[in-house]
């Protein structure tokens, strides 16, 4: 079936009409597909991959992570010291334009700061920004950012989903504006924006000397296509040069054609089983200890890992991607075991099993392998799937009993950027577990990286234990691009537009 798709997608491909003329490297124009919809360019005002993508091309960090040496670099600072535990000093580069002409300095990085910072301005992101206090200019050229409390992972946040604005920009349009005119210093300026559909960068002239290098592809144009089917098309087609996250199944009859660039690499991306262990949404199973962990055993996610991500993908345990910071590998692992899921079940008080709604906003595939799985086991999930944004906002209203969800930690190497994201009572929390919370606060805030590994190992053994979560597994990408093109992905799952090159 899915290479009858796969040949429809050619097939429609020979009849799509141009409007492409001089793309791809006889026009320097880089054409690329988004899958899901951005609601806003301001990187503070969305939560998606594709945000922090444009976010790396358009705008700088003060810091920059080497994804080579691990290692953080200079980028709109030179340097940094920590004064204290709480206060860090930073030198900053002169001579940076931001793409509108204004000069960047100290006032830059103290409007963003205290203005993301500040709760009632509403970053969508908190665990990004709330561990700031503020920022305070010393001189033109240094700034100190006081945290609100030891904050350990500063640096890795400033190298990435902190970025600066243009302060008098900002003041002026704010979060409405950015998102329609983004400005910033990065190594790509915005042309043109049409919300959620079309984004046009245009390589930054003047960019700075930053360890990010300068863009050498002219143009990238960015579409949102959200069929995979129609982006193949259009591959084909020479509508698109350049798309990623394409199934395992395609990806590898792609790469038998020897028509493209087919690389797959890891992510820090991975899927989980949201649960309502708190009943934020009523009185129902899965406030049953035993039914989440019949949950647990009742999906073989080796067999979907196997069969539909393939690739560099990993069954995961744990409420945490394996490499980052404090995240405990030994915890209790639910092996595919549908006996012992049936056995649970029955204790909680559900022989016959029962009925419930399963939630997802993307790779309905793997939703649907679940759903098969829970049916063995005398669960009826019916698949809500729906867009991102409306899953989102239910999820945060406590409206869902469980879901399919998936966290890329804004590719922030730590596990307070995404245990802490979801286990210290936000929006997004439904476990609402008082001492997981607890623990949570002391990794995150200690300066001792013993006591830090220690607090989020004891939080995430009781998540384990407890199953407020069923992990399930790491995501990969296939990335695939015209031959014309030369680019070496990174296992961030940050597509760098400005270290793509043409052959």
């Amino acid at each position: 079936m899915k290479s009858r798709i796969l040949m429809g997608s050619i097939a429609l491909a020979a009849v799509m009409t141009g409007g492409h003329a001089l793309a791809g490297k006889a026009g320097d124009t880089l054409n690329a597909a988004f899958t899901k919809e951005l609601e806003s360019v301001d990187s503070y005002f969305n939560s998606a991959r594709e945000g922090v993508i444009l976010q790396r091309s358009i705008w700088d960090g003060l810091l920059y992570l080497n994804q080579e040496t691990g290692e953080y670099e200079g980028n709109l600072a030179t340097s940094w010291e920590w004064v204290d535990d709480t206060t860090l000093e930073l030198k900053l580069r002169e001579g940076v334009r931001f793409h509108n002409g204004e000069e960047f300095d100290a006032d830059d990085v103290v409007y963003t700061v205290n203005y993301v910072a500040d709760p009632e301005n509403g970053a969508v992101v908190q665990r990004n920004v709330n561990w700031m206090k503020e920022a305070v200019k010393v001189d033109k050229y240094t700034v100190r950012i006081v945290t609100s409390g030891p904050f350990p992972a500063a640096l890795e946040y400033l190298s990435g989903p902190v970025s600066i604005y243009p302060n008098e920009y900002y003041a002026e349009v704010g979060p409405a504006g950015m998102a329609l005119k983004p400005v910033g210093t990065g190594p790509y300026m915005v042309e043109s924006v049409e919300p959620g559909k079309h984004f046009v960068l245009k390589k930054y002239e003047g960019y700075h000397d930053s360890p990010k290098g300068k863009a050498t592809i002219g143009t990238v144009d960015i579409r949102t296509i959200p069929d995979v089917n129609t982006q193949l098309a259009e591959l084909f087609s020479g509508g698109v040069d350049f798309i990623w996250g394409v199934p395992a199944d395609q990806a590898e009859k792609l790469a038998a054609m020897g028509r493209f660039n087919v690389v797959n690499e890891s992510t820090m991306r991975i899927g989980y089983l949201e649960l309502d262990a708190a009943g934020r949404s009523g009185d129902h199973p899965i406030t049953k200890r035993a039914v989440r962990q019949a949950l647990g055993h009742a999906i073989d996610r080796q067999a979907i890992v196997d069969n539909l991500l393939k690739g560099a993908s990993k069954v995961v345990n744990s409420a945490c991607f394996p490499t980052q910071f404090g995240c405990e590998q030994d915890v209790t692992a639910y092996d595919y075991d549908p006996e012992k899921a049936k056995a649970l079940l029955a204790e909680a008080g559900y022989p016959e099993g029962f009925e419930i709604d399963l939630y997802a906003y993307r790779n309905r595939e793997y939703a649907e392998a679940m759903l098969a799985y829970l049916a063995e086991v005398g669960i009826t999930a019916n698949l809500k799937y729906l867009q991102y944004s409306a899953l989102r906002d239910l999820r945060r209203s406590g409206e869902t009993q469980m879901s399919f969800q998936t966290w890329g930690s804004y590719s922030v190497n730590d596990a307070s950027a995404i245990t802490s994201e979801f286990f210290k009572h936000g929006a997004e929390d439904f476990a609402r577990d008082d001492e997981v919370k607890a623990w949570l606060d002391l990794a995150d805030t200690s300066v001792d990286p013993a006591v830090r590994k220690e607090n989020y190992s004891k939080a995430l053994k009781k998540i384990a234990d407890e199953a407020y979560w069923v992990p399930l597994f790491s995501y990969n990408s296939n990335y695939v691009f015209t031959q014309d093109a030369e680019y070496t992905p990174t296992p961030d799952e940050v597509v760098r537009f400005f270290q793509m090159r043409w052959k």
